[in-house]
């Protein structure tokens, strides 16, 4: 077994789609509309849905806007130098919302920072060789 993606609904997909490869670096693998139900999905990642776990972004086209609730954390993502890549997230017009440092009340020298997608959603950014 092996997880194949993570769903969750975008009010406004050309802005997601924007969000996800123009200021995250993924790429768009996959996008069909289905007119009957009224929604699109796209799947986005770093690398081919056979091998790697991806997101898939649904946009019902009668939605506005989403209550993100209090269950949902966020998605996590590992890059080699987390103060660069927020650097480049920034630079690439993304919003970071906890800049990048050591992991809080942890002496595991993990370092990370969260940015926040068009929706809300939280992404956290990760050091390689994590012991948390």
């Amino acid at each position: 077994m092996r997880m194949l993606h993570t769903m969750y609904r975008v009010a406004d997909l050309e802005k997601s789609l924007a969000f996800y490869t123009d200021v995250l670096g993924m790429r768009l693998l996959r996008r069909k509309d289905y007119p009957e139900g009224k929604f699109t999905l796209a799947f986005v990642g770093y690398g081919d849905e056979n091998e790697n776990t991806v997101l898939e972004l649904t946009h019902n086209w009668d939605s506005g806007e989403y209550d993100l609730g209090n269950g949902y954390g966020h998605i996590a993502i590992e890059v080699d130098d987390v103060y660069q890549a927020c650097d480049d997230i920034k630079a690439r017009g993304g919003e970071v919302v906890r800049e990048a440092g050591p992991m809080k009340n942890s002496n595991s020298g993990t370092i990370l920072a969260f940015v926040k997608d068009p929706d809300g959603y939280m992404i956290e950014l990760l050091s390689p060789n994590r012991k948390d």
